[in-house]
């Protein structure tokens, strides 16, 4: 499953019953508490990250892009639109390309 497939499934669960799909429950309660829920999975990636527990990483690395898609989808926001970003700036150094925004 690539990052397109599980949005487009993400899409689909947008107008579905929330007692059918956990999806459909997250997008129901709107974006403030999907952009909840990603944070809340972030921290747990972190503290995985400094636990150097790389199974247990890897399982909250996948709810964090979960999650984020999520977020995405809540708010309109097309995955294509941020693969886009990242192409642009694709060969940019990043110190150059954080000091271009300010």
């Amino acid at each position: 499953m690539t990052l397109n497939d599980l949005y487009a499934t993400i899409l689909a669960r947008k107008g579905a019953d929330p007692d059918s799909s956990w999806t459909a429950k997250l997008l129901a309660k709107g974006p403030e508490k999907c952009a909840e829920k990603f944070g809340e999975e972030a921290v747990e990636a972190i503290i995985e990250a400094v636990r150097d527990d790389k199974v247990a990483l890897t399982s909250e690395a996948a709810d964090v892009l979960y999650h984020l898609l999520v977020m995405l989808a809540a708010r309109d926001v097309p995955l294509d639109d941020v693969l886009t970003e990242l192409a642009r700036r694709q060969g940019t150094s990043g110190i150059a390309e954080k000091n271009a925004r300010g």
